[in-house]
């Protein structure tokens, strides 16, 4: 356990470096937009497994396997390492992405978030639907602290958009899941 959360500190701390340096250098890339109707380009390496849609934000991103090179926050939206899937009990899938400016800056909103709005989320078969239970900032320490519960739960993180020394963390509940014929 204590190893886990040691690799879990040493990801977020990397991650908290990367999107700190961001906000230093303020650069001006103009952001690509996604219509929350487009669809996520499929790879022929099929190391995409699946998307996130949050209509609020406006955003529409695919997902890809851990071990993918594209699994990075350099690139998109990235399940960190210790995520337990959402397929698996007592899942607890952890995304981090930037928020600063910039066309990789797809957690750039995430602060526009409330409890109760609803994030979408297609793995494999099926399609999850989560609930925003709590938003919580913390100082950035290579750790998000996280009530771990039966409950199936995706975590959001991101650089707080309005203090670079701390990082905002959304918890989301699973509240209805959905199979599809696709994978």
């Amino acid at each position: 356990m204590i190893k886990k959360l040691l690799c879990i500190g040493t990801i977020l701390l990397v991650y908290s470096l990367i999107c700190h340096n961001i906000y230093i250098k303020n650069e001006k890339i103009t952001k690509k937009i996604i219509s929350p109707t487009s669809t996520p380009q499929k790879l022929e390496d099929k190391e995409q497994i699946g998307y996130i849609k949050i209509e609020k934000l406006n955003l529409f991103q695919p997902l890809y396997k851990k071990e993918s090179k594209h699994n990075n926050v350099e690139e998109n939206i990235t399940i960190l390492e210790e995520s337990i899937m959402p397929n698996e009990q007592n899942s607890i899938l952890f995304l981090a992405a930037h928020s600063g400016t910039g066309e990789i800056a797809y957690f750039q909103n995430l602060d526009k978030l409330k409890p109760k709005d609803i994030i979408k989320l297609k793995y494999k078969k099926n399609i999850y639907y989560y609930q925003v239970k709590n938003i919580w900032e913390e100082k950035k320490t290579g750790y998000i602290h996280v009530n771990k519960n039966d409950k199936k739960q995706l975590i959001l993180t991101t650089c707080n958009p309005r203090n670079s020394s701390t990082q905002l963390s959304i918890n989301c509940i699973l509240i209805n899941e959905k199979t599809t014929n696709q994978s």
